[in-house]
């Protein structure tokens, strides 16, 4: 999705010699280190997406602390949700510019820098800046590459890879559901966001562990011709410096060989220092003079990179099922992370909070979700299943769910609603495949970038506005009537154009027969 210098092993500034040797296959496409990539990412997504998913324990904390309303809390974790997927196209700049790899750990340092400070917030609108944005912003900064850094490593077992690696989201919403409860309790929840940052720091090792995809015979290449480079800079730069230094080294062997005087010796060594010390100065700043000429040379290729994938992609909204599809992803998605952020607390009103503490509804969710999307990509790669219906059919379920959850009132109900939501909701690994048959293999990176901005705007105001509407009426049961309503206005946009479209694609042909 992108390529980086970094990535692909490629120095801008060297000659185009490097660019134009062969370069052999990678040993670790689809094996040996592309695993590690794999076991990268699925931490990644616990510790992102995961951590993301608990913030439901934290949200009830907060409403308690700083006793705010509903819909104003709910920023926050919307901020930090939204923000992780709207900066998705614009962290691919960094990407082209510094690499997966830094990107990440730079990611990794803000993301725990955000807990961190979020542990002291006095008020709620501290929160929106330390945890919403800070904390938001580090985790886009290592969610993309995690994402990117999968496709670079697998070609033939990509849908398998990036799989594996999703299912973390599930996971960690299981595992960090558990002990984020657990940390309130025993430490508070502001300790707890200060160990949430520690745990946050391990980002900074996924990051290290996504190793740029740099064939080896292409970098020992550059290293040898950036080796002869600087050697020819030293031959132009100063003449008389590498007589000196031949006279240096003449010296040297006959001292060796106690042949020349001492007292020529010494005279002649200061002139040698000095010009050894002006010579290394001038190569010094010739290497500097390199450096920033290839970061100039990085940057504006990272940028062109990035410009023209996002704001060179008009022809994308041409196509009327694409635009279905994004109008489709500006409601999706917040259906599926508002159960998440407002079930702890329906919980309680419901007086269910005993059983609820055995075992978390939002735990169902997630460990349901992980087998969704295993099988819901199993059954679309069946040849005789077409991915499109079984994506439509996942989505009708999941509307149905988010419809139905108000009327249940009861643990076991809940549970189950909660089960076909977390079961329904795997169609996320087939947004991909969707999107490709949409808009083919060549705009696939730039289409699916803004299904994600889509997404990311959905979760944005997604739980703010379900608390708003709480704080109107006093009942979450009108919050989940109307997102899933517009969540259906979106189904329906994603079965109306597809008809339109095969509608006029058969017209056409009948007009030029009449000509």
């Amino acid at each position: 999705m992108y390529a980086s210098h970094e990535d692909i092993g490629y120095d801008f500034g060297d000659d185009s010699k490097i660019g134009t040797k062969p370069v052999k296959p990678n040993p670790n496409i689809d094996r040996g280190w592309a695993w590690m990539i794999v076991f990268s990412s699925f931490l990644v997504h616990i510790l992102i997406m995961g951590s993301q998913m608990a913030l439901g324990i934290l949200n009830i904390e907060w409403l308690e602390e700083f006793n705010q309303s509903r819909g104003l809390t709910a920023w926050v974790s919307s901020l930090s949700m939204g923000i992780t997927l709207i900066v998705g196209p614009f962290i691919g700049l960094f990407i082209g510019m510094c690499g997966c790899r830094r990107t990440a750990i730079m990611g990794g340092m803000l993301n725990s820098l955000g807990w961190i400070l979020s542990s002291y917030a006095s008020d709620v609108h501290y929160l929106f800046l330390t945890f919403g944005v800070t904390a938001g912003i580090g985790s886009g900064m290592v969610y993309l590459p995690a994402v990117v850094m999968v496709g670079q490593y697998f070609q033939k077992r990509r849908a398998l890879a990036q799989g594996l690696s999703t299912t973390g989201t599930g996971f960690g919403a299981f595992l960090m559901t558990a002990l984020m409860k657990y940390l309130c309790v025993e430490f508070g929840w502001r300790n707890t966001m200060f160990i949430q940052g520690a745990i946050s720091l391990n980002l900074c090792v996924c990051g290290a562990l996504m190793r740029p995809l740099s064939p080896k015979d292409a970098v020992s290449e550059k290293y040898v011709l950036r080796s002869n480079t600087e050697d020819n800079h030293a031959k132009v730069l100063s003449h008389s410096a590498e007589t000196i230094k031949s006279r240096g080294v003449l010296s040297e062997e006959l001292e060796k060989k106690g042949t020349v005087n001492e007292e020529v010796l010494d005279s002649v060594k200061p002139i040698e220092m000095g010009s050894k010390s002006q010579s290394e100065r001038s190569l010094y700043g010739l290497r500097i003079l390199k450096t920033v000429s290839q970061m100039m040379v990085t940057v504006r290729k990272g940028f062109a990179i990035w410009y023209s994938s996002y704001f060179g992609a008009a022809s994308l909204f041409t196509n009327r099922v694409f635009v279905a599809f994004i109008i489709w992803a500006l409601f999706a998605y917040s259906s599926f992370v508002i159960p998440f952020i407002h079930l702890p607390e329906i919980v309680k009103q419901y007086n269910l909070p005993s059983q609820n503490n055995i075992f978390p509804l939002t735990s169902i969710i997630a460990i349901v979700h992980i087998f969704g999307k295993v099988i819901l990509g199993i059954i679309s790669d069946l040849p005789c299943i077409s991915t499109w219906n079984v994506f439509l059919m996942a989505n009708f379920t999941l509307v149905t769910c988010i419809l139905t959850l108000p009327l249940m009132q009861t643990y076991v109900s809940l549970a189950v609603v909660c089960a076909l939501i977390g079961f329904s909701s795997g169609y996320f690994s087939l947004m991909p495949v969707v999107t490709e048959d949409l808009v083919g293999t060549k705009h696939l990176a730039n289409a699916y970038g803004i299904i994600i901005c889509a997404n990311g705007v959905s979760a944005l105001f997604g739980p703010p506005f379900a608390g708003w509407i709480y704080d109107i009426t006093h009942k979450y049961d009108f919050s989940f009537y109307i997102s899933g309503l517009l969540y259906m206005v979106g189904i329906i946009f994603l079965l109306i154009q597809p008809c339109i479209q095969k509608k006029q694609t058969r017209e056409k042909p009948a007009e030029g027969a009449e000509e």
